[in-house]
């Protein structure tokens, strides 16, 4: 008998839809593969929200994922894919040449048509995160706070001058030793740049070989510091992480309902996840593509963190899920079709 409750309720949607899990977030953390030289692997946001400063109102960030070397671009207003090609094109392509991969969020400049034609032309892995888990670009995130922090500060009296201040904030960045021992600079080029004159060190006699060798061995040395930080960071992470279920094609999960895009409601009282949906594709270990309604309009692919199994029972069926609701005064509203 306490078997056949245990599984009842472990099958009851209503309880499924309404309780937050008390166990740690599901999906052990799988790191982005450490590159072998500096700007082969980029990744890109955006920060918004700013005030007008000199016509400028959107910072475009850019960090080589190698060196951790950053760029910030104030720009007048969010681009358009094309103009997002001009701007990457003068400000990174120029400067350090063409890289092999490029992550990003899902924003509308990096899922257009044009920008994805645009990289495959010129033979770049385009890669974007899944749905509503910034952590896949979680370095250019991280660059992101820093950076407001660091602008907070030096426009605290007059926030209207941060676009003056950016280029001092960028070179606080890169010239800044990481957990590393080195400073983005040293990793990309070799050496540190001195902030005032008296600092300037003597230029070494040795001929461009020499100059090669010495940044070969630097970034050798350096990405040897990346995946010793990388492997030690892994492992604090996954102490609070547990491991994803074993999902495959077909099974059922339901979809925490945190960041889905629901009309109108209170949000303290809307059910904490929804579905289930099927899986139709195991993308990697921790994301996989779920089967939704047109209505809901958002990107398939979820990390495994957002997802919990449907349970099954003889005693409890599995309902089939209603369409998604839109809501009105309050109450949930359904179109019925005759």
């Amino acid at each position: 008998m306490s078997s056949d409750i245990r599984a009842f309720v472990a099958a009851c949607p209503v309880c499924a839809s309404v309780k937050t899990p008390r166990t740690p977030p599901a999906g052990l953390l799988h790191p982005l593969p450490v590159p072998s030289r500096p700007w082969s692997h980029v990744a890109m946001d955006f920060i918004t929200g700013l005030p007008n400063s000199r016509g400028k109102t959107v910072i475009l960030t850019i960090i080589d994922r190698f060196s951790k070397l950053a760029h910030a671009i104030p720009l007048q207003k969010l681009p358009s894919a094309k103009e997002l090609a001009v701007i990457v094109s003068q400000h990174v392509f120029r400067l350090h040449g063409l890289p092999l991969n490029i992550t990003s969020d899902r924003g509308p400049q990096f899922i257009a048509a044009f920008w994805k034609e645009f990289c495959n032309l010129l033979g770049i892995k385009v890669s974007l995160s899944s749905g509503f888990h910034p952590q896949t670009n979680g370095q250019v995130e991280r660059y992101n706070q820093d950076l407001e922090t660091t602008l907070r500060a030096m426009c605290l009296k007059n926030p209207r001058t941060w676009s003056s201040q950016l280029p001092w904030a960028e070179y606080s960045h890169n010239s800044l030793s990481n957990s590393s021992g080195y400073s983005p600079f040293q990793a990309a080029y070799g050496y540190q740049p001195p902030l005032f004159p008296h600092q300037e060190q003597v230029a070494s006699s040795s001929g461009p070989a020499a100059f090669v060798r010495r940044c070969r061995r630097t970034w050798s040395k350096y990405r040897l510091e990346l995946l010793r930080n990388q492997e030690r960071l892994t492992v604090v992470a996954n102490r609070r992480r547990s491991a994803a279920p074993a999902y495959k094609v077909g099974d059922k999960v339901w979809l925490s309902s945190a960041d889905v895009p629901l009309k109108g409601g209170t949000k303290k009282l809307l059910p904490r996840y929804i579905g289930p949906y099927s899986i139709t594709q195991i993308i990697n270990p921790v994301a996989v593509r779920l089967e939704l309604p047109r209505s809901l309009r958002i990107h398939p692919v979820f990390h495994v963190s957002k997802l919990k199994p449907a349970r099954d029972s003889p005693l409890q069926p599995a309902p089939v899920p209603p369409p998604a609701p839109r809501f009105v005064g309050g109450g949930p509203v359904y179109a019925i079709k005759a």
